[in-house]
């Protein structure tokens, strides 16, 4: 009988850093919490001992008869395996590419669609950077209009697809937002995208550590085409990011990048390309990284997806809810219907008459709590949120480009992992309403930083903390 090792009761123990207080740092008291997942997460400690224990035996892979080689090999693609298993992907018809993050992984699709200037691929207006610029040199970019709560306009999706029938080659869009955590119904726009004969492409870096990713759909033409996601934000931070698409999409044409373990035979005068997915995994491959990611989502399967989806639900409505009681706060995520289909556990807000930059740098630096400020890479969905006019945007860039950033606009952001828990939130909100009832006080003994766009502490010195680590 197989007896399971972790589950969402007992995670929090296998998390690197979970107890790590930093050394030298006065001015906050108490463990270190993280409520950047949505930016990154810990590793987890059994994905550290996993590579520990296998870099003993690695070696470069394919080619090598040496028997380290052929074992480093065989871990490598029973990874790939793993990775496609994961996500319900059909091996038969889809290959699992690995890159270094999602943002490869877009850049890379977008150079192996083989688009033309006439060819439009529709992009929503909360997608992360990574899923709009690499597809504004290649194509037209067109965005989805979004509702007024700041979700997708599925109706406006609709639309462009009968109005532009033809031309569309993709609808390329986030699962969940990394500034709302709205998630997109993205089996609905799926069949949509089909009906119309257009392929979907899925950003799953957000969604998929805390939701079920299902690329086959239900069987009603809802599948999804290509997906990518990274490791880093899946408990396995050591460089490894996956691209998975039709076979037949990518063993056409050239690969972006060519040189070593992409070809089958070089001459003076030719080449012949091999198949992907080593076509497009050029040179040598991170073998540690895909490691990591297998043995990450081995754990989060047994912990189980539906395990993760509810804790964190039950983590979100209760920051709500101790949200609803900080005076002068302002929620840009709707929370008028927050359900485990419909969202994730990120929450952006601001304090009136406090900056984002500097109510972050004071609860690092008061409370021992990491969260986010800014415009998380996705400075038009941001810019939409805070109604800002395109006057306003347009002096905001012109402040940028000129160097000065300290008083841009901007959202604070708390992301959850599997291992964050009630107390947290508590401490959280209660260093929250500290931080606002004192501000004034707090302003006198912090001084802006313009390398980090942050705030410290007067006496605060970087170098004595990193020589204490």
């Amino acid at each position: 009988m197989f007896t399971r090792k972790y589950s969402i009761n007992n995670i929090r123990k296998y998390i690197s850093g979970i107890d790590q207080h930093i050394k030298g740092v006065s001015y906050s008291k108490g463990n270190y919490t993280n409520f950047d997942n949505a930016a990154s997460t810990p590793p987890l400690l059994p994905v550290v001992k996993k590579i520990e224990n296998f870099s003993k035996y690695y070696s470069s892979i394919h080619r090598g008869v040496g028997l380290k080689s052929i074992i480093s090999t065989e871990i490598f693609e029973n990874a790939r395996e793993t990775t496609l298993n994961f996500v319900n992907a059909n091996s038969k018809k889809n290959i699992c590419i690995f890159v270094k993050n999602t943002t490869e992984a877009i850049n890379k699709l977008s150079y192996r669609l083989n688009l033309s200037k006439d060819d439009i691929v529709l992009v929503s207006l909360m997608e992360h950077h990574s899923n709009d610029l690499p597809w504004r040199n290649k194509c037209r970019r067109m965005y989805i209009k979004l509702l007024e709560n700041g979700r997708l306009d599925l109706d406006d999706l609709e639309y462009k697809l009968k109005y532009y029938k033809n031309k569309i080659k993709l609808v390329s869009v986030t699962g969940a937002s990394n500034v709302t955590g709205y998630i997109n119904d993205i089996h609905r726009i799926a069949k949509l995208s089909h009906q119309y004969n257009t392929k979907i492409f899925v950003d799953c870096a957000q969604l998929i550590p805390h939701r079920k990713v299902n690329m086959s759909g239900t069987g009603n033409d809802d599948h999804l085409d290509f997906i990518a996601f990274s490791a880093h934000k899946m408990y396995a931070p050591f460089g490894a990011g996956v691209l998975i698409g039709p076979k037949d999409i990518f063993n056409k044409g050239v690969p972006e990048y060519v040189g070593g373990g992409t070809i089958i035979s070089v001459t003076e005068n030719n080449e012949y390309w091999a198949q992907s997915p080593e076509k497009d995994e050029a040179g040598t491959p991170n073998v540690l990284g895909a490691l990591a990611l297998m043995e990450s989502i081995n754990i989060l399967q047994e912990i189980g997806m539906e395990k993760v989806k509810k804790h964190e639900n039950v983590l979100t409505e209760k920051l709500v809810s101790s949200l609803k009681t900080v005076d002068n706060i302002k929620l840009y995520t709707s929370i008028n219907n927050i359900n485990p289909n419909n969202h994730l556990g990120v929450i952006t807000f601001n304090i009136k008459n406090i900056p984002h930059n500097l109510l972050a740098s004071l609860l690092s630096f008061e409370g021992n709590i990491g969260v986010r400020s800014g415009c998380f890479c996705a400075h038009p969905y941001v810019h939409r949120l805070l109604n800002l006019s395109t006057n306003e945007v347009r002096k905001t860039q012109q402040k940028m480009l000129f160097g000065d950033i300290k008083d841009i606009p901007g959202l604070v952001r708390v992301s959850f992992g599997m291992y964050n828990t009630i107390s947290e939130i508590d401490e959280f909100v209660n260093f929250l309403k500290l931080i606002s009832k004192n501000i004034d006080s707090y302003k006198d003994q912090y001084i802006y930083n313009k390398g980090y766009n942050c705030y410290f502490p007067r006496d605060f010195i970087l170098k004595d903390i990193l020589k204490s680590l």
